[in-house]
């Protein structure tokens, strides 16, 4: 009897619609879980503040830390970032670590404009909150979809700044 592998054995990509915090939670422990198994070249996170996000958790950091390597390009858009400075303690430091992979911006949202999106793209796949007050969203692989979300994340990105420097200089 032949063994299962690890990439066989690890949970899959979800697909589909998702309700719920926990289910979000385990969406990204899934993403990131994937990204390192699967040596993604990108991630992009997009949230207007990271706060219901389980970026601080132990298994998350491992799981970065595992896709970590040259050639990687992570990219962060938000409104704001203390949020993830206060409540995402394990993410800090490993963000000032790999510092020459990521990227981070704020865009600052006028009265009566959308908010930042708050999903997740990588080539193959995505994750949208549509409703992020509730947790609501879409995930999958359909390519028209992943195309649509990184043209909204892309036109935040070209409105933002650079922010959530690795060090309080900004060095």
């Amino acid at each position: 009897m032949q063994s299962e592998s690890p990439a066989a054995a690890a949970p899959s990509l979800p697909e589909g619609r998702f309700d719920g915090r926990e289910a979000f939670a385990g969406i990204v422990r899934a993403a990131l879980s994937s990204a390192a198994r699967q040596g993604w070249r990108e991630l992009v996170f997009s949230d207007p503040d990271f706060a219901d996000w389980p970026l601080g958790e132990r298994a998350s950091i491992e799981a970065l830390q595992a896709w970590s390597a040259t050639g990687r390009r992570f990219m962060l858009l938000a409104q704001r970032f203390d949020v993830v400075e206060r409540s995402h303690a394990r993410f800090v430091p490993w963000r000032r670590m790999w510092d020459h992979i990521i990227e981070c911006r704020t865009v600052r949202t006028e009265a009566g404009s959308a908010a930042v999106p708050s999903a997740i793209w990588t080539p193959e796949w995505f994750v949208h909150r549509t409703d992020p007050e509730r947790s609501r969203g879409l995930c999958g692989f359909a390519p028209r979809a992943r195309r649509e979300l990184r043209e909204t994340m892309d036109e935040s990105w070209r409105t933002g700044r650079p922010a959530f420097p690795a060090s309080a200089s900004g060095l």
